[in-house]
Order: C-alpha cells, then sequence, then structure tokens
C-alpha cells in the first residue's frame, strides 16, 4: 500500500512541477509583476516533493533494497532541495525583487532530476507500476 501512494503521487507531484513551470514561464516572458498565486504553486509543488521524499523513504524500509534505488534517492534529495531553496529565498526578497525566473529554473531542474530519478529505476515517468 505504501508503494502504491509513493508511486500514485508522483503524479499529483508532476502536475504541480508543470503548473509552477507554465505560471512561471507566463509571467516571465510577459513581464508580469510577481504574484501570491506563484508563490502558492511553488508552495503546493514543494509540499507534494517533500511529501513524496518521505513517502520514499519509509518505501526503503518497507521492500528490498536494489542499487538502483541509490541514485533514485538522491536525484529526489536533488530534486526537493532545489525547489525547497528557491522558495526559501524568495519568501525572503523583498515584494520588489520578487520574480518569476528563479521558480522557472527551479521547476525545469526539479522535474528533470524527478525524470533522471524515475529513469534511475528504470521505470518510465507515466509507466504504471502497479
Amino acid at each position: 500500500m505504501l508503494f502504491a501512494a509513493h508511486s500514485g503521487l508522483r503524479y499529483l507531484v508532476l502536475l504541480a512541477g508543470l503548473f509552477v513551470v507554465l505560471y512561471a514561464l507566463t509571467g516571465f516572458f510577459g513581464k508580469r509583476e510577481y504574484s501570491a498565486a506563484m508563490a502558492r504553486l511553488a508552495t503546493v509543488f514543494a509540499g507534494l516533493l517533500h511529501l513524496q521524499v518521505l513517502s520514499g523513504v519509509a518505501v526503503l524500509f518497507a521492500r528490498p533494497f536494489y542499487t538502483q534505488l541509490i541514485g533514485h534517492f538522491f536525484t529526489m534529495l536533488i530534486a526537493a532541495g532545489v525547489v525547497q531553496f528557491v522558495n526559501t529565498t524568495m519568501k525572503r526578497r523583498p515584494p520588489e525583487k520578487k520574480s518569476y525566473g528563479p521558480h522557472l529554473v527551479s521547476g525545469v531542474l526539479a522535474l528533470v532530476c524527478i525524470w533522471a530519478g524515475i529513469v534511475a529505476i528504470g521505470r518510465g515517468v507515466l509507466q504504471s507500476t502497479m
């Protein structure tokens, strides 16, 4: 059951990451003023990603270990770290210094790390694992 939850949560994480990237793209290239919606989307993405990492750690203890999991685990930690770093940095900036660029870069980097982590364990990003 834990593995199924971890595997299914992946789709919410990917969807949230896609929303962050698309919203940041429109804000960045549309030269819009930074909005609270961007901060909320990025926070939801970070929260889902952290939940995914925590459920992954639980799965590590509940299922047999194999060496590909090392690459999977570290790429996911990197993705979560990148997103959290940008969210924390943007929250501390004064309103006039906030921009969409860091969210765009962190969203793309996180999605690339997530893709690499899923591929590291021999699965496709949208492949069912059940």
